[in-house]
């Protein structure tokens, strides 16, 4: 039975970033995902936008500007040739989003210009999503189409199934949460849809309404444009669809009747959203594909040490009666991490968190407390706390 240093499961763009940067502090790496390649889940399924959030200063919109700055440097740097940097144009949806743009204003962190119906941010860019996580992970050790069933705690190591062991673990596995057996963990799966066209119309760079559109390239006399949202978010069970967290591969399955008539009314809405935004006439769809985007409760991502909840509680057995207790004093599961919950700004915060989770790992160095795993379990205590006294 092997042992690495690093064992990452999930190979979207937030377990290649990792690979990446830990890769730079050792090279007994391996990765695994259950799918055939890298980037076949909701990365593979991304339109890979990167672009500004906009809105007055917040804890979250600093994380994204921060992590969209660091991210951009990092491609133009290191992958040139897979990054876009065309421009966005924001296109507000009705007068009260107008409204909202121009309140924005005094808090800006990226230059932009009016521009058509909207504002042009020359930072905006597409980022080749199979591409930059092949490249990312080009020198680690990877196993495909391999299903984790259990990870097991033996001593400091972790024990993948029976095959293999990690001095440290990393879970990057987007919606699919299973391995992770703490009820605070919660993930939300919000399903988004890329598709692929090819039209007689040329777009000269990114825009964003109520989805994204791309620039466009043109291939064999025609314009090719992707436009992409994220928008499902299923309460009935899908279980017997496409859109079922367990199954692999899901772009290259044969889909059932009803995957196929929720696939074929979102591209109705994509091109219908898409046509409100640019003129694109002579439309021939090529490409679809779906992914789930991981989203916490809060829309931060979640990454860092777990807390053991149930070690936590033994030692502090008044957190029950709604006594905080200091992050550093709670019992953590050793040696496991996650870097999840990059919601639909996978390609930005990505190789920004994954640097983050790296400097953690290897130097120590403290994570900003909005993105830490702890924040959950505080609020999942504190609720704990409410329901029993009522």
């Amino acid at each position: 039975m092997k042992k690495y240093d690093f064992i990452i499961i999930g190979a979207g763009i937030s377990g290649c970033s990792l690979a990446y940067f830990l890769s730079l502090y050792s090279k007994n790496i391996l990765l695994i995902d259950k799918n055939s390649d890298v980037a076949y889940g909701a990365s593979g399924a991304a339109g890979a936008f990167l672009s500004p959030l906009l809105g007055i200063d917040n804890k979250f919109k600093t994380l994204v500007s921060n992590a969209l700055n660091f991210s951009m440097n990092f491609y133009r740097n290191n992958f040139p040739n897979f990054l876009n940097n065309c421009g966005t144009v924001r296109i507000p949806k009705n007068i009260t989003d107008e409204e909202k743009f121009q309140s924005y204003i005094p808090f800006m962190d990226f230059e932009f210009e009016k521009k058509d119906d909207g504002y042009f941010f020359p930072i905006g860019s597409t980022i080749k999503p199979y591409e930059i996580c092949k490249a990312l992970t080009n020198d680690i050790e990877k196993v495909f189409d391999y299903e984790v069933k259990s990870i097991k705690q033996l001593k400091e190591n972790w024990q993948i199934n029976e095959d293999y062991f990690a001095s440290k673990l990393f879970l990057c596995t987007g919606s699919n949460i299973e391995l992770i057996e703490e009820d605070y963990f919660d993930i939300r799966a919000v399903w988004g849809q890329k598709i692929d066209v090819l039209s007689s119309s040329k777009i000269d760079c990114n825009y964003h309404k109520e989805c994204s559109l791309s620039q466009s390239i043109e291939i064999n006399g025609k314009q090719k444009i992707s436009i992409g949202a994220t928008h499902n978010r299923f309460t009935s069970d899908m279980s017997d669809t496409s859109y079922n967290l367990n199954l692999k591969n899901i772009n290259n399955l044969v889909h059932d009747e009803k995957t196929i008539k929720i696939i074929n009314e979102d591209i109705e809405k994509l091109l219908n959203k898409a046509k409100d935004i640019k003129k694109i006439e002579n439309v021939e769809v090529v490409d679809i594909k779906i992914g789930a985007r991981a989203s916490s409760i809060d829309y931060f991502p979640m990454v860092g040490s777990l807390v053991d909840s149930k070690n936590s509680f033994l030692k502090y057995p008044h957190i029950k009666n709604g006594t905080h207790i200091k992050n550093e004093n709670l019992e953590i599961i050793p040696n496991l991490y996650t870097l999840n919950g990059v919601g639909g700004r996978g390609f930005v915060l990505g190789p920004y968190l994954a640097n983050l989770l790296t400097n953690l790992v290897v130097k120590n160095e403290k994570l900003p407390e909005e993105i830490e795993n702890f924040r959950l379990f505080s609020r999942w205590a504190k609720k704990l706390n409410n329901k029993g006294k009522n």
